[in-house]
């Protein structure tokens, strides 16, 4: 879509595309130098705290810039559990949302057919599929007769990934990363219970999920490895094109409910427990940049509600960050099954984002924590360096508490 907004502007945008650890790479040192290298900046929700004091609030830009302000942009429309996940930090606006990856579930409806099995509502219910669906021979279900696995993950040691995939069993079984005095909280009988469940899960698993970010977790699934998971809804669209071997047969639902769910004010640094664990963005502008009014221009274009609409509806992928963008008739017509822009799965996702969101939690110090601490030491925990789950969730604590200053 960008020479649409070149051939209106007479701007030209260059758009540098990496994968994700390398984006905070070259963030980090565009901040450090000053030079203003980039005008823009996509900004992961677990690097907001880290670079709030990098770039303009966009409700100061609109306000102080009418002549460059698009005609019914409408910040009202950005949802507002995105708002406040994925662009605020302490009182400032440190982007616009951009993109909302959050963790729904989905499964085979072919894989449950043949079993007879449910859509799990519980934490109990999923694991109870996921070793049902292990014990089965179901090889016949897939054109080249590959085994299927009863769940599938994405634990790359060292890859923010495994960071994810923690904080998901850890908020669904009533723990959280941080108490309200700021220190560490994972290695509580919450934060114990949610590692023994995923190690239990990992049973049902390939075992390749501990080389894979990602990426490796859904091409599993496209290959039709394994039969559900809990992930990223972007992934969706995807599993429904015709590059996937599973097309027309993945169904969405909402994460099944935590065992128990640890309240916001038991928490520090604004941490949200949620079992939908939530990966968003926002677009920003650089403090930095030698183009800033060309860059809030292409921020609110690419933020757009216009912009949305033809981003989902090509190209399928993670959920609108605006409202109305999901009531869209040219969305809704795209909710058909076996095409690669389905948009079948987003009513899974909206409904996820105000039931079932899980956010980080907002310290400058929790990039690096969530992007290398964490997920080393989870690696070595799955590499059996660690004697018990206690013992690296101990060292987590100690590194975190340190890095934290608490």
């Amino acid at each position: 879509l960008k020479p649409f907004f070149e051939e209106a502007t007479g701007i030209n945008v260059e758009i540098e595309v990496l994968p994700l650890e390398q984006v905070l790479q070259k963030l980090t040192l565009d901040v450090a130098s000053g030079l203003g290298t980039y005008d823009t900046y996509y900004l992961d929700q677990s690097w907001m705290a880290a670079f709030n004091g990098d770039v303009d609030d966009p409700r100061e830009l609109y306000a102080a810039k009418p002549d460059l302000a698009m005609p019914n942009y409408n910040f009202d429309d950005f949802l507002g559990p995105l708002v406040d996940g994925i662009s605020m930090y302490n009182g400032i606006m440190v982007g616009v949302p951009y993109d909302i990856p959050i963790f729904i579930m989905m499964y085979r409806g072919d894989v449950y057919k043949e079993l007879g099995l449910s859509v799990p509502t519980t934490m109990g219910e999923y694991m109870s599929n996921a070793q049902t669906i292990q014990a089965a021979d179901l090889g016949h279900l897939n054109d080249d007769g590959r085994p299927i696995y009863g769940c599938n993950g994405q634990m790359k040691s060292g890859h923010y990934s495994l960071e994810c995939d923690w904080t998901h069993f850890l908020w669904a079984h009533g723990g959280s990363v941080t108490n309200p005095d700021g220190t560490f909280a994972g290695g509580d009988a919450q934060g114990i219970a949610g590692m023994e469940y995923w190690a239990k899960l990992k049973e049902s698993m390939p075992s390749g999920v501990t080389s894979w970010t990602w990426d490796g977790q859904g091409q599993d699934i496209l290959q039709g490895g394994s039969a559900q998971t809990c992930s990223w809804g972007e992934f969706f669209p995807w599993w429904d094109s015709d590059e996937s071997k599973v097309q027309g047969k993945m169904e969405a639902a909402r994460v099944p409910a935590p065992v128990a769910l640890r309240n916001t004010s038991d928490c520090g640094y604004g941490e949200i427990p949620g079992v939908g664990h939530q990966g968003g963005s926002s677009l920003a502008v650089s403090k930095y940049s030698k183009n800033k009014d060309a860059a809030w221009l292409f921020a609110q274009w690419a933020t757009s509600y216009e912009t949305q609409v033809y981003i989902t509806a090509l190209g399928g992928g993670t959920g609108p960050t605006r409202a109305g963008v999901y009531e869209d008739e040219r969305i809704k017509a795209n909710a058909k099954r076996g095409i690669g822009g389905t948009t079948r799965h987003l009513d899974v996702v909206r409904d996820t984002i105000f039931n079932d969101m899980g956010s980080e939690p907002d310290l400058p110090e929790w990039a690096d924590l969530s992007s290398n601490a964490i997920p080393i030491e989870l690696g070595r925990y799955w590499a059996g360096e660690y004697s018990s789950p206690k013992d690296c969730m101990n060292r987590i604590g100690e590194i975190f508490n340190k890095a934290a200053g608490v």
